[in-house]
């Protein structure tokens, strides 16, 4: 495998070189990749009863693969363009069923383990700027090396990820390199607008000043909760998501807090009116109507207290009164952690990271569930609700010129799907990352 590694990255160098111009500072095209593979084991635990939509009770292993490539060009003046072709395949454990803060952040809800290609992102970038204070880009995963003035205006149109633009924070928000629970990936309680792979359709503007930035997005709706088909009704199924972020300086040491506000509208069903219907055989999506909203809220914090240690906290709810529609039904979330670069013991590349989560429902989503509903992720058959808490501890390390890294991992997650019959969980997890 290391003889595959390293060819890879002598051909992607190559051809990184061919496409670079001589100047940094006005980076024309670039092209970057990367490859993560991630297995999880856990072992077998107690449970007093399983549903259609439970975490299997037996012992199981199950790995991921996702792999991507990111192409970047520079148009005209402020304008640049990004295309990024992806393959992804394998499962999460138990189908990536029966636990709200699934423990494998790169696993998707696609019914299939086979490998598919798709394309993840292709999108359109303007911006317009003014001011002389300028900020200097590195050639990155979709961004072009050069200067970029610390006041602008910028509109992106096309398909992306909202994660890409939104909440985003320096020590959980990637599970590529970072926290693997979906849970640290974003605020778990928004409902962030996807298909079933993770990407959207739409536009998001983005106003940029030195210490602050606002942005807003609009996009698209698919026709069903984790759904791959976008729905043509754009005036009755659409997203909207206002972001402010303040970045600023405590003791020399930079920080940051985010502020996110959603509304999603669309088709949506309702959990006290599938209560209502039936006494039997309870399906909130037989009560789908248009006119349905999900709103909410998520705050995002780090902050660094010295070069190698920093800390973070998230909180987010939704009303919860409709059904989860794109992520992962949760109403509530609140977590918080910390990362330590391994420099003390002479390993500053490496990293140690410790988080803990604890999420929540509304009550109608807890009372459909409760009556033996389901949702297109959690459902036992019945529930004794308690917050789902989880604590993730992981160690990642350099183990080949900032090129290949590994990290092995361990998630501890006490009532999975909120049920306080079924668990603890243990998952003993490894990832190996590969970028360039």
């Amino acid at each position: 495998m290391k003889k595959y590694v390293l060819i890879s990255i002598i051909l992607f160098n190559t051809i990184k070189l061919a496409l670079a111009q001589d100047t940094v500072k006005q980076q024309r095209f670039n092209l970057h990749f990367q490859q993560t593979v991630i297995t999880q084991y856990k072992p077998a635990f107690s449970a007093a009863y399983t549903g259609n939509n439970s975490l299997l009770t037996n012992s199981e292993t199950q790995s991921s693969i996702t792999t991507s490539l990111f192409g970047g060009a520079r148009l005209w003046k402020g304008a640049e363009a990004y295309f990024n072709p992806e393959m992804s395949g394998g499962a999460g454990l138990s189908k990536t069923l029966g636990v709200a803060g699934f423990p494998n952040g790169e696993t998707f809800r696609v019914g299939s383990t086979s490998p598919a290609i798709y394309i993840a992102r292709l999108y359109l970038k303007q911006q317009f700027e003014w001011g002389t204070e300028k900020d200097t880009l590195t050639d990155d995963v979709n961004q072009l090396s050069g200067l970029k003035s610390k006041r602008y205006f910028s509109v992106v149109v096309g398909k992306y990820g909202m994660a890409d633009f939104f909440d985003g924070n320096e020590f959980s928000h990637d599970p590529r390199t970072q926290f693997m629970n979906w849970a640290l990936m974003d605020n778990g309680a928004w409902d962030y607008p996807a298909n079933t792979r993770g990407y959207v359709l739409g536009a998001t503007a983005e106003l940029g000043q030195p210490t602050w930035t606002i942005r807003f997005a609009y996009t698209m709706s698919t026709t069903e909760a984790n759904g791959a088909i976008w729905d043509a009704k754009v005036g009755k199924a659409n997203t909207q998501t206002l972001e402010y972020e303040k970045r600023y300086m405590v003791n020399g040491q930079k920080g940051t807090i985010r502020l996110l506000g959603f509304r999603n509208n669309g088709k949506m069903g309702n959990y006290q009116q599938a209560l209502a219907l039936s006494t039997t055989h309870r399906n909130v999506d037989t009560t789908q109507a248009y006119g349905r909203h999900k709103y909410g809220f998520g705050i995002s914090a780090d902050q660094y207290l010295n070069k190698d240690f920093g800390v973070f906290a998230k909180v987010s709810w939704n009303d919860g009164h409709t059904e989860t529609w794109y992520f992962t039904e949760i109403d509530r979330s609140i977590s918080f952690g910390a990362v330590l670069k391994g420099s003390s013991w002479k390993r500053s590349d490496d990293e140690l990271g410790l988080a803990f989560i604890g999420n929540g429902l509304s009550q109608s989503h807890r009372d459909y569930l409760a009556a033996g509903g389901y949702g297109f992720l959690i459902g036992d058959g019945k529930l004794n609700y308690a917050p789902e808490m989880i604590a993730e501890l992981y160690y990642k390390i350099n183990a080949y010129q900032h090129k290949l890294w590994l990290s092995p991992d361990y998630q501890f997650i006490i009532n999975p799907a909120y049920n306080k019959d079924r668990g603890p969980v243990n998952v003993l997890g490894i990832r190996a990352h590969v970028e360039f």
